[in-house]
């Protein structure tokens, strides 16, 4: 599959195309959008973002869209997933299942250990 040669994605590649994935929106509007789905445990850093997105635009997994909704400054540039890009965070959250569902299946069959 080619969206495999992608995976892992980086915690703030992922987290990026999390936010995206709900609607189109900008810079600040990730940034905000990525605190309030991770309650404020993940927090995105101007640079980090727009190095992030860049990449994610070369690799064609995002998108400009062109402008926000009406009533919007439009200076501001929006983004939104694109079908690869959606392909690779569906990937991605399968990665993720697996690696939670073989840490269960360890744990679960993992022999206490006895103190010494």
């Amino acid at each position: 599959m080619k969206e495999d040669r992608f995976l892992p994605l980086a915690p703030a590649r992922l987290h990026i195309l999390l936010a995206l994935a709900g609607e189109d929106l900008h810079g600040y509007g990730i940034m905000q959008e990525v605190l309030r789905q991770t309650e404020g445990r993940y927090r995105l850093g101007p640079g980090t973002l727009y190095d992030n997105l860049q990449r994610l635009m070369n690799h064609g997994l995002v998108e400009e869209s062109g402008r926000g909704p009406r009533n919007q400054d439009s200076r501001r540039r929006y983004y939104r997933l694109s079908a690869l890009g959606r392909g690779v965070l569906a990937a991605e959250i399968a990665r993720l299942e697996g690696v939670v569902r073989d840490a269960k299946l360890h744990r679960a069959t993992a022999r206490p250990r006895r103190a010494s």
